[in-house]
């Protein structure tokens, strides 16, 4: 069957507007479509209009929703990003200054110190929310609709809870940290070939328990007013990060929109002037 463009918009239109009142079935009869017009048949001689309208609503709905027909997932609001969470901070300088390495330091001295330092920090920004964060609210390792899944010594990949993933990130963390043979900590000591491999590998866990920290339980450190010193310990360790290329930025760019909204210098506060007379 073929109809003209008009035929087939007003055909739709009805179609909604019939729909949308109710009167559904009152309208439809045993009206059918045959060659150009409609007419009254039975619906062995055509398909009938019901059937036709019924036809129509399911492509249509069916179409809304891309690819093959699925609805795209909504995308949950991210309230780390809200301006009256990103501008709370507990320092006011330049955390830069903080990262840069210092004349006559040694670099992986510094990479040391920093690294041992992040992971301490983050261990206990995480145990602040650690009592949320169960096999029954975080099922599965996520952030910003990425799952992670945790890698053995093997290589064997697992999928596992969150906290069961932080609780592997920061044993074996420690694990390294405290290894006298890959974190030196006596003078003339020399750091194994393979350290700078070995940090970026653990920034590279430690970012993911920030951006779960932010994606699953940052409403929780809001009420615990916790926010400003999670969002510079996240500014503190991206540009700590940046600073020495330790991660690749396509691993990090499910938070670049957080990044770009706590790494931006914030305003000056405005002062007021008193004159005096």
């Amino acid at each position: 069957m073929r109809y003209s463009c008009e035929l087939w918009t007003d055909f739709i239109s009805i179609h909604d507007r019939v729909r949308q009142t109710g009167l559904f079935c009152d309208m439809v009869g045993d009206h059918s479509i045959t060659g150009d017009s409609l007419k009254t048949a039975s619906p062995k001689n055509g398909l009938s209009c019901k059937m036709v309208l019924q036809a129509v609503g399911k492509v249509l709905r069916k179409g809304k929703g891309k690819p093959n027909g699925k609805k795209p997932p909504t995308e949950e609001k991210k309230h780390y990003l809200d301006a009256e969470y990103t501008k709370v901070r507990v320092v006011d300088f330049e955390l830069k200054e903080l990262v840069v390495l210092p004349r006559e330091i040694d670099l992986n001295e510094w990479l040391a110190s920093n690294t041992t330092t992040f992971f301490n920090l983050i261990n206990l920004q995480y145990s602040t929310i650690s009592e949320f964060c169960t096999g029954d609210t975080c099922a599965a390792m996520t952030a910003c609709n990425t799952t992670y899944f945790w890698y053995d010594e093997k290589g064997k990949k697992t999928k596992c809870t969150a906290p069961q993933y932080v609780d592997f990130v920061m044993s074996s963390v420690q694990k390294l940290v405290t290894d006298e043979d890959i974190f030196p900590t006596k003078y003339g000591k020399e750091f194994p070939n393979t350290f700078d491999s070995l940090v970026k590998k653990i920034c590279k866990y430690l970012f993911h328990v920030l951006a779960h920290i932010y994606w699953s339980h940052y409403k929780e450190t809001v009420a615990m007013d916790l926010h400003g010193h999670l969002n510079t310990l996240y500014t503190h360790f991206i540009v700590f990060i940046r600073e020495f290329n330790l991660m690749d930025p396509k691993e990090t760019s499910i938070m670049e929109d957080l990044t770009e909204a706590l790494c931006t210098p914030l305003p000056p506060v405005p002062q007021n002037h008193v004159s005096e007379r």
